[in-house]
């Protein structure tokens, strides 16, 4: 018993000492955990809280009524929109732009970082950098005006084709078009800021390792493709994991302000056909459900990346 009572006051001692030191720990850095709590709170508020509106897509809502749906129809929406040939369209859209946007837009600010690293003259350095990030901070509807002057019929574009002997364009109501302007202003718009991270990725190179490489005879190109990208790899790979997390996510906003009804038929994501089903026709559930169902893929293929970039590449999120 002796023995007994020993073992629970040392247990006690040492979640006493634990304690202590949690508490000084806290009391010394209050500081930074203040900080770090409003970020935590935003969190909380608009991200975590409104997961629990997802119920109404297993319960029929009625505007007016309970804020959790009058009464339980479990996969009712679900199997709505699954029999529902309009989804298919903007599913399948909406897989068109995804992998379009990551064959052409992901690559590109790596490219771009690459070719910034090799430049020596550093003033010319900061001005293509500052020139290149600055699209990022254009609000989208300044974008969307942006395009639709530069792709308008009396526009410089349609005038550069007349020039050359060509007929104008009507892009912005072309079906054809859509994905290419899109694809492009998304390009335009994301390439400097997308390569911050991989140019201080670049900084975080040891440079003993260029000079033993030179010593060995190794080009430009050789200790671009043997120590600059491996050292870049890991930021890459996370990246990566977290674009295809958001794979069904296209830009709301942008193809929202871009597409009209002429374009719905290569336009129209799962976003937009949300937007429209929810809110301009009133079906929440139905809307809800649609939504839930693009988040819990882009779920799926989190950790389906995660899972074979640990596999392949040794380097994951988690």
């Amino acid at each position: 018993m002796e023995e007994i009572g020993k073992k629970t006051d040392s247990k006690l001692t040492n979640a006493n000492i634990s304690r202590n030191r949690r508490f000084n720990t806290f009391k010394k850095d209050w500081q930074l955990y203040a900080l770090i709590s409003l970020p935590i709170i935003y969190l909380i508020i608009f991200k975590y809280v409104p997961m629990f509106g997802n119920i109404i897509a297993f319960r029929r809502f009625i505007p007016g009524g309970s804020i959790i749906g009058e009464e339980w129809v479990g996969f009712y929406y679900f199997k709505m929109f699954l029999s529902d040939p309009a989804f298919y369209n903007v599913f399948a859209n909406t897989l068109i732009l995804a992998f379009l946007l990551l064959i052409i837009t992901f690559p590109a600010p790596i490219i771009f970082a690459l070719l910034l690293n090799e430049v020596k003259n550093h003033i010319f350095k900061r001005f293509v950098q500052t020139a290149s990030y600055l699209p990022h901070f254009f609000s989208i509807v300044v974008v969307a005006g942006m395009v639709f002057e530069m792709v308008a019929l009396n526009g410089p574009i349609n005038g550069l084709l007349e020039f050359f002997g060509s007929e104008r364009i009507n892009f912005i109501q072309m079906p054809e078009w859509f994905r290419t302007i899109f694809v492009s202003v998304e390009l335009w718009q994301g390439l400097g800021w997308g390569a911050i991270l991989y140019l201080a990725a670049l900084t975080g190179i040891n440079e003993e390792l260029y000079e033993a490489a030179r010593i060995d005879g190794a080009n430009r190109w050789k200790q671009t493709l043997h120590i600059t990208i491996p050292g870049i790899m890991p930021t890459i790979v996370v990246l990566l994991i977290l674009n295809i997390g958001n794979f069904l996510q296209i830009g709301f906003e942008k193809v929202l302000l871009l597409y009209n009804p002429l374009t719905y038929e290569t336009a129209d994501v799962i976003a937009t056909y949300v937007y429209r089903i929810g809110l301009e026709s009133g079906s929440f559930s139905y809307g809800t459900a649609i939504g839930l169902f693009e988040s819990i893929v882009g779920l799926i293929l989190v950790f389906g990346a995660n899972y074979l970039s640990r596999r392949i590449t040794d380097n994951s999120l988690w």
